[in-house]
């Protein structure tokens, strides 16, 4: 899926090939993004899975365990091929609202306040001149992480965009936890961003009581269910009065309903895992 423009005349297929992003580390959020996303049929030509390999073998910010399950992961999707990874994808991330990569959705559920949260999210793009080149809501998972990478070709700061993934920490715990309760080998780049984020995967158990009480929201009667329910414009809903959701990537766990510590607003000193160099080669496909 190309959904970013970055200022150049790149064709689709060059668009899902990694950004340069000089020596950050952050390289591996585009990565992310891309594995995150719907497995387009560009994903599997060229060499792009096999890049995406070698970023994630080489990262130093996530663990030697994290790394492994991603690589896991990019392999099987080479193994299946294109058309067995998008149906795949699709009963798993497209069927039901427990997955779903819109992290507004799990803030604010079909209220009418994720109209402005996503104007307020739009207007955050356009500020530091991401411009999106598809019709995506801005609250798409790998949108966002695609914006993030692009930040660490702009700005000298990777801690502030560390502090910004762990602004949504608790969705992507919640979502690592229902990947792992459903043995979904996804669950892999959901744990790499809780550490580029500096939070503990002890994180996603504290949701596996949670999850273990859920209802399937994937099946017949939950889908027929859910078409039942009323169609919402959220972009409409800017043109209500209402006060502002101060729904900047800041306050999505706070509207979310998560507990959060009340004086402490940093991400913990970021942890190299050193190992990377006794790693054995990558496997080429």
């Amino acid at each position: 899926m190309q959904t970013t423009q970055f200022h150049t005349d790149s064709s689709v297929i060059d668009s899902v090939m990694p950004p340069v992003i000089g020596a950050s580390e952050l390289k591996i959020l585009k990565v992310l993004s891309l594995l995150i996303d719907y497995p387009s049929n560009e994903l599997f030509l060229g060499d792009t899975l096999a890049d995406c390999t070698e970023i994630v073998a080489r990262s130093t910010i996530i663990s030697p365990e994290v790394r492994t399950q991603i690589i896991d992961l990019i392999e099987d999707l080479i193994d299946t091929g294109s058309l067995e990874a998008q149906a795949r994808y699709d009963g798993l991330f497209e069927r039901g609202r427990s997955l779903s990569l819109w992290l507004f959705e799990h803030v604010h559920g079909e209220s009418r306040d994720r109209g402005q949260a996503m104007v307020d999210l739009m207007g955050q793009y356009e500020e530091a001149g991401f411009a999106i080149s598809v019709k995506e809501l801005p609250d798409y998972l790998p949108l966002y992480l695609e914006f993030l990478a692009y930040q660490a070709t702009v700005i000298d700061d990777d801690i502030q965009i560390r502090m910004d993934i762990a602004d949504v920490s608790h969705i992507i715990a919640l979502l690592a936890a229902r990947l792992e309760h459903r043995g979904s080998m996804y669950k892999g780049c959901f744990n790499a961003l809780l550490q580029i984020a500096g939070k503990p995967l002890n994180m996603v158990e504290e949701y596996q009581e949670k999850i273990s009480k859920e209802k399937p929201d994937d099946s017949f009667e939950a889908l027929d269910k859910e078409w039942e329910e009323e169609v919402v414009t959220f972009l409409d809903a800017q043109q209500e009065e209402r006060c502002s959701s101060q729904t900047s990537t800041q306050s999505l766990a706070a509207k979310a309903g998560v507990r959060t510590a009340p004086t402490k607003n940093i991400v913990d000193a970021p942890v190299h895992w050193v190992d990377f160099k006794t790693n054995p080669p990558v496997k080429q496909s």
